[in-house]
């Protein structure tokens, strides 16, 4: 780990791994694997209650049946804040098109008919954000199965993993970190 501000921690993979997201290879299939949900912050939820209504019309049938019998997020089974899911399989605000699994919240978010983005857990990806103390975050690096074709993509254009989530980085934590991050980088 390497302290890259006051307050922000990175793990070395971070920045010196490579990724960049092969959608045509993978099919964007971390919408539809794994043991729950996106993680949610406080304000995600919040933003989904008011807004879940807007996506609908981007959203598979079966992902409107499950958020509205679960609600527009849950508790999953460590208590954690997430999204649906669609009979334990694909979030419910995932659509496909093209053989591709896609996310109707962006899909708004796109059409201009949102304010919500996407959950940041999803932006960030592969970085995992965890709250180390009140004061200190860490940024790590998760490498699922999944994601092979996109650390392969990675390593061929040479793209690291904060290079390929400069925006969602600056989003959440500011210019000045993302140049720290680079620095750390670039100066081993």
């Amino acid at each position: 780990m390497i302290l890259v501000s006051d307050k922000i921690i990175v793990s070395e993979g971070v920045l010196t791994g490579h990724f960049c997201c092969d959608t045509p290879v993978c099919r964007g299939y971390c919408c539809v694997e794994g043991d729950s949900g996106a993680p949610l912050t406080d304000r995600e939820c919040r933003l989904l209650e008011q807004e879940w209504t807007r996506y609908a019309a981007c959203m598979q049938p079966q992902g409107v049946k499950a958020v509205e019998k679960q609600g527009p997020w849950i508790r999953d089974i460590e208590e954690d804040a997430v999204t649906p899911l669609i009979d334990g399989k694909e979030c419910a605000y995932a659509f496909f098109s093209d053989g591709q699994c896609r996310c109707a919240i962006e899909k708004a978010w796109d059409e201009g008919i949102s304010s919500f983005r996407k959950p940041i857990s999803c932006w960030l990806y592969p970085i995992r954000v965890q709250k180390l103390s009140q004061d200190t975050t860490g940024l790590n690096y998760h490498q699922w199965h999944l994601c092979q074709p996109a650390r392969a993509l990675g390593e061929n254009k040479k793209i690291r993993v904060f290079e390929f989530l400069k925006e969602p980085l600056v989003h959440c934590f500011g210019e000045d970190v993302y140049r720290a991050i680079k620095e750390a980088a670039d100066n081993p």
